[in-house]
């Protein structure tokens, strides 16, 4: 019994006929990844975590944050008002 000789890969340099813009038209990459920083190598959930939340506290748009803590407001009265939270234990007897 012999050695088996294996296959080398053929490559197969495409370049395609009209493309005209910078870089690879295959390379996959998001629209907006120049400006995120939180769109990183992983490193688990804790470290995703802690990457939004620093980049929640230094965002220099001051309306961004009202915003999102209006939001959590809303949703979280939503939430009590679902479950029958009685919001009346926060309000004097009279």
């Amino acid at each position: 019994m012999g050695l088996m000789k294996m296959k080398k890969n053929r490559k197969y340099s495409y370049k395609p006929r009209f493309y005209k813009g910078e870089g690879s038209p295959f390379e996959l990459k998001h629209k907006f990844d120049e400006h995120r920083t939180t769109v990183s190598p992983a490193k688990g959930i804790k470290g995703k975590i802690d990457a939004a939340v620093n980049d929640y506290r230094h965002n220099p748009d001051e309306n961004v944050n009202k915003r999102v803590i209006i939001i959590v407001a809303i949703l979280l009265l939503l939430f009590l008002f679902i479950i029958g939270f009685d919001l009346s234990i926060f309000l004097p007897k009279s």
